[in-house]
Order: structure tokens, then sequence, then C-alpha cells
């Protein structure tokens, strides 16, 4: 790009937008700006919005003063000026031109500063580009007045030719003036631009990124998005998915890691709350929050009740779930094999019925060998994603509660030990397959009359039950009813999950699933994406979050103890699983509307208003 060259009877130029290095004089006829660029043939005229002008949009009042401070390299004034516009749509391709000349000047770190403080995502991803000279295509087209060129296309990468250009100004500006021909004005090129006046005087063109302005901004941004205060306990903490998506956005853009604050999603412990608030773009999930530490398990825990915080891993992966599922069902089961029952059946008909001392550890290490492996299925979900991990280690955790191999909460007894026989009666001979599974258990959902704040109600997790008999060829039966052990069991389980999480923090992480699972259907079935003008450019890009993954579970060892009575042997082996179907409790006749308020004077307390727009949490 390149700015107009006044003629001598011009005496205030009007500079332009440029990029590049570059080389300014002051001859009689003022200061002139001009960009290495211009002759490469990469000319803007008439406006500084580059992506505006692209897309043919109308130029705001002030954008000629705009390019003359972005000429100078006055960022700080260009920054104001922005943020006076009323309109978001200006104000952020305003922004965005600000970012892109702060990069070409090599301020990087103030251009990212300025770029989080863009709100229109598909604006702020095309800026990120920009910046980061990517010739990757904006996801998402080039719509808002992108060109959908690479970087360099747009100017960056351009190697300047000083000589041509020098040759240039002292040829057609004042040709008399420059000291090559005994006159007082001297000209040459420096890293990133020159200024160059009559009398022989050079300074920078435009400030480098360790001025002072550009010091303060980076502090102002650095002060406003991350809040000293993450740690500390809040009963109600509130986290903005746009905004964490940005700030994730922008610190992978700059080849930055995340924060653990981020992945932790500040420490929010629980989800209470989802709030919509279109007006100023925020979606907010919202929930009691606190510090956290590593276990011995080194699994990230609260520090104050170890209790595990929300993932925002955990999020990703279901956000994309219902994206692309048309039901959303997901889960996982572990299951004996056909013909490892069959063997254990028959392994229990040759045995001897009475163990003497010391034999039940080796009779319980053949029949599991006879048992053999079970399976492990995962559906709806990626197997290699942390989600699928919490599903499979809580499910199999819970059957080692169930049949006494793991020690539950009080008045959590094995199932195994909920069995009394009275005396002179046989206990039932054959091989049980218990098939105990966990499943969603929310009280209700309920929802403002606006349906912009919702609630969701009760701890999320049940465990329910059905008997399955084994027949003599191996085949699982199943009956469609519990018995009553079971039944106690599955019951005793989910009245005291609770306590069963604050022991076993595997089950709060399912407990967190869970939330997180209802929160991504209700952003689809509601529309509240949409609604907040969310369009998860990041967080729905697997090549720009990219999920951990893990070598997925295949077989785990069989689950599978045994108890005398009467001189009898009561056997259990557990199948089942997890199965997460939100379909019911989203659907618009499963959510209940608040008539009394109370869900309204929530979201008006919970506002972010005057929180700065680069804050992605506040109290």
């Amino acid at each position: 790009m390149a700015c107009q060259i006044p003629s001598r009877e011009t005496s205030q130029p009007r500079c332009r937008h440029f990029a590049g290095a570059m080389i300014a004089c002051r001859a009689s006829v003022g200061i002139v700006l001009v960009s290495a660029l211009a002759l490469s043939g990469s000319v803007l005229s008439g406006s500084v919005l580059s992506g505006s002008a692209a897309a043919g949009e109308p130029v705001a009042e002030g954008a000629d003063l705009l390019a003359e401070q972005l000429a100078a390299g006055e960022f700080a004034p260009a920054l104001e000026l922005a943020g006076s516009l009323e309109q978001p749509r200006e104000r952020d391709l305003w922004l965005e031109s600000i970012a892109l000349a702060q990069a070409r000047s090599g301020a990087a770190g103030a251009s990212f500063a300025t770029v989080a403080e863009i709100r229109d995502d598909l604006v702020r991803s095309r800026a990120i580009e920009g910046v980061t000279g990517s010739d990757q295509p904006v996801r998402g087209g080039t719509g808002g007045g992108g060109t959908g060129q690479p970087a360099g296309a747009r100017g960056g990468g351009v190697e300047p030719d000083f000589d041509s250009l020098i040759e240039l100004i002292t040829s057609t500006i004042a040709p008399t003036s420059w000291d090559d021909v005994g006159g007082p004005g001297a000209i040459q090129e420096f890293e990133g631009g020159v200024r160059v006046d009559a009398l022989g005087l050079m300074r920078p063109a435009v400030r480098t990124e360790g001025g002072n302005e550009l010091s303060s901004l980076r502090q102002r941004a650095r002060t406003a998005g991350a809040n000293g205060q993450v740690r500390q306990p809040s009963p109600l903490r509130k986290v903005s998915l746009p905004r964490l998506e940005r700030e994730v956005q922008l610190r992978l853009a700059s080849g930055r890691p995340l924060d653990e604050e981020m992945m932790v999603m500040a420490g929010l412990q629980r989800i209470q709350y989802i709030l919509v608030y279109p007006e100023s773009g925020d979606l907010v999930l919202a929930g009691p929050a606190g510090d956290w530490t590593r276990d011995r398990e080194n699994r990230l825990v609260s520090a104050e009740t170890g209790r595990p915080p929300v993932r925002l891993e955990d999020l990703v992966a279901l956000l994309r779930h219902y994206e692309d599922s048309p039901d959303g069902l997901f889960g996982c089961s572990i299951d004996p094999t056909r013909e490892g029952l069959a063997n254990a059946q028959s392994f229990l008909d040759q045995s001897s019925a009475d163990l003497k001392p010391g034999q039940r550890k080796q009779w319980l290490s053949k029949l599991r060998d006879a048992l053999g492996p079970q399976n492990v299925k995962v559906f709806g979900i990626d197997p290699a994603s942390r989600v699928a991990r919490i599903l499979v280690e809580a499910d199999y955790h819970m059957k080692l509660v169930g049949i006494g191999l793991e020690e539950g909460a009080l008045d959590v007894p094995s199932y195994l030990d909920l069995v009394h026989v009275p005396p002179g009666r046989e206990p039932p001979p054959p091989l049980d397959v218990l098939r105990l599974w966990f499943t969603l258990n929310y009280q209700a959902l309920r929802a403002s009359p606006q349906r912009d704040v919702f609630e969701l109600r009760g701890q999320g997790v049940k465990v329910l039950s059905e008997k399955e008999l084994l027949t003599a060829e191996g085949k699982r039966v199943p009956t469609g009813k519990s018995d009553a052990l079971a039944q106690e069991f599955a019951h005793r389980f989910t009245k005291h999950f609770a306590a069963l999480a604050a022991k076993y923090p595997v089950y709060a992480e399912l407990q967190n699933v869970f939330d997180l699972a209802l929160v991504s259907a209700l952003l689809k079935s509601e529309g509240l994406s949409d609604r907040a003008g969310w369009r998860m450019l990041c967080f729905g890009d697997a090549n720009q979050f990219v999920v951990a993954a893990a070598r997925p579970s295949r077989t785990v060892d069989s689950v599978v103890n045994h108890r005398v009575i009467n001189k009898k042997h009561i056997l259990a082996a557990v199948s089942g699983g997890v199965r997460v179907d939100t379909s019911s409790i989203v659907e618009p006749g499963g959510v209940e509307v608040d008539r009394l308020g109370k869900l309204d004077s929530e979201r008006s307390r919970s506002r972010p208003a005057g929180t700065p727009r680069t804050a992605w949490w506040w109290d």
C-alpha cells in the first residue's frame, strides 16, 4: 500500500495506511510517508479499513485520521479512536487494521492485545491470520470482508526495494534539495522505517514495541484478561465461553501454551447455570469454583474439597460430539465374553464346593482366568478422548465396589454383602451376571420465560440395575427387571453418590462430564450459540484446538467375586456401562419454566457489566 504524494501547493499531506519497511522525509512540501510496498503495486485507496474496503462496506467517519495515526505509529490514539465508535462492526474492523499495522511494525505482543479486543470471531480469526502471517484460509470462508488471500498476498512478507524507492523520492520530490546534489536533505533506509527531513534529521517512522505506550497496552490487556484472584474460592464464578475461546485462540496463534486456569475453566467445580447475553456476545457457564492442586494420582482436584474441576478439553470434545451427532447418545459398556462366561460356568460345575483355608485366593484366580478379560466398548464419543477414559474408569470402579473388591462408603455395602440367606435355605447356585450402569439423574432443568438462563438441578448421576441370568451356553439373557438386591445396591449407590464422589474423584469427574453433556445438548437444542453470536471457530476446529488423545482401552480384567454362606458359594460377575442420553431432558416439554423470576434475577446479577472485554471470567 502507498500514500498520496502531495504537490508543492499542499501544506498538509494526507497519508494512508501502509505496511512493511518505510521511508519518510521532510522536504519543503511537508511530511511524506511512503511504503516500500508501493513499488509492488499494493495500493490502498481511500480507506484504512482493508477488511471493510475489500467488502465494499462504507468507511466510517474518522478513517482518514486513523490512517494518519497508523502511518505515524501512533497506536494508542488509534485504539482510543476505534474505541469511540458506536457500531461494534466498525469498531472490530478498525481494531483489525490497528492489529495488522502493529504486527507489521514489529509489535507482535501489542498486536495480539489489540486482536483480543475484537468481539466478532470471524473478524478476529481473520486478524489472527494477518498478524501471524498464516497462509491458511480463515475457517468459515472470507465473509465479513476478508480477501481469502494468504497474509503475504495482502502485503506481509514482501522484501522492500529501498534503492528504487529512494531514487523515486529524490527524483520527484524537490530534486535539488538532497545532499547528493548539494542540498541539505538526507535519506536512508532503516529497519522498520525511517523519517528524514531537509535538515538531515532521521528518527523512527514507527515506534518499536519497547515504547512506553505499547508496554502499557500489553500490561493493561494482561491485567484485564487474567484476574489474579482466580484461585480464590467463589460461590458462583462465571466463565464466558466466547471470551475463553478468544484467549485460547490468541495463545495458540502466538505459540504460547495455555494456562492451567484455562484448562480447568477458572476452577469451576460444577455447572449450575447457563446464561446468555446477546447484547455482549457472551454465553456463560456459572458455578462454584476455587483453588486446585494435584493429588497423589496426579489428578487435578480442588485444594479445599478434593473435587476435580471442570475440564476444558472435555467441554470441547462434547461440543463437537453434539454438533456432529443427530441424537447425542454416547457411553460405554464393559461386558464379559460369551465364551468366558461359559468357561466360568464349567469351572464352577467342576470345582469343589468346599474351600480349605488358604485356597480362596488361588480358586478366585482360576475363576478369573476361566472368565478371561472383559470387552470395553465406547460408542458415540471418540474412544481416545479423556471423556471416554472417564466413562470407562468410573464404570469399572463402580463394579469393583459392587462386588466388594473396592470399599464403598457408609451405607453402601457391596452386592454380595447385601445377600442374607436364612439358615437351612440353599443359596442360589448359578453364576449371576449383574448389570449395573450409570445414567443421567437431573431432578429438573429450569429456564427463564425468555430461555436466556438455564439452571441444572440434581446431582446428575444415578445407577440403574438389571439382573441378567446366565444360561448353560453362556448367553446373557436380559430379564428387563432388577432383582431386589441389585436394585438395593443401585439405590444406595445413587443416594450416597456425593460421599462416594468425595472418596473417589473419578465419580466427580463423571458428574462433570454429565454436566458438560447437558450443557452441550442445550446449546444445540436451544440455539444458544447462535443467540450469542458465537461460531466456535476455534473450539469447533480440530486443527486449531487439539483434544489430547490416549490409547483407548479395549479390554479389562474380569470383575468377579464370591462369598460363602452356609458353606455354599455365592458368586457374582458384573457387566454394564455408562449411557448418556440427554434427549428427554432438553426437549422443550422437559424444561421447567421459572415463573417466579428467580432465574431472571440471577441473570441480572451475573451479567458482565463493567467487566473488561479481555476478561474471560468474573465473580
